[in-house]
């Protein structure tokens, strides 16, 4: 993987498509303004407003302010669409099993996955947090390939051995490890410190 964007701010592309989960993208959005120091550039698709407006009940107006630059998925000549403006990478969340399959077949066929494909051609970080169950032998491979293609296929799981309480929780924690995979200074919410009370050897 490429070194970081020797730049100011560090500049991460956050894409949030049609599978259910928009608040993964949206938290997302949320937690690195709150970081601070990351200018983020952002894509909606279609069917990722339609769930951003029937899950969350949100604006464009309201998601567009979470972002630093807001990118039409129509706009090909963007400046994420180019290898030579430099970034640390690219988060899908949540990514649709069509958004998968594009991107596991180079297809470019609109600005979210010709980005990821200028990631994954520049050796940069992508991270699809996956969203579908069951899976089918098409999502299987689909995700082996982006796998091979230096890829991170993310699942959002929620984790139960910090015992959330919250949906907001379980979103967060899963917020967190994304943002570890890319060296933010985030620290990761109720990280596993081992289990108490097991056997010695």
């Amino acid at each position: 993987m490429n070194a970081p964007v020797a730049s100011a701010k560090r500049r991460l592309i956050v894409a949030i498509t049609g599978a259910t989960g928009a608040i993964y993208g949206v938290r997302l959005l949320e937690t690195l303004r709150r970081l601070g120091g990351v200018e983020t550039h952002l894509l909606v698709s279609s069917a990722g407003w339609l769930n951003i407006q029937h899950e969350l009940e949100l604006d464009k107006a309201t998601v567009h302010a979470l972002a630093d630059v807001v990118h039409s998925v129509r706009d090909v000549g963007a400046s994420i669409a180019s290898g030579s403006f430099a970034t640390d990478g690219m988060i899908v969340a949540p990514c649709s099993m069509r958004t998968l399959a594009s991107v596991a077949h180079g297809l470019s066929d609109n600005l979210i996955t010709r980005a990821a494909d200028v990631v994954l051609k520049e050796r940069r970080r992508l991270v699809l947090l996956v969203r579908e169950t069951p899976l089918n032998l098409a999502h299987l491979r689909n995700m082996t390939a982006v796998t091979e293609m230096g890829g991170v296929i993310f699942p959002p799981l929620p984790a139960f051995y910090q015992k959330p309480q919250t949906i907001d929780e379980m979103v967060d924690h899963t917020v967190d490890r994304v943002i570890d995979l890319f060296g933010l200074s985030q620290p990761i919410s109720h990280a596993w410190q081992g289990m108490r009370g097991g056997e010695s050897d």
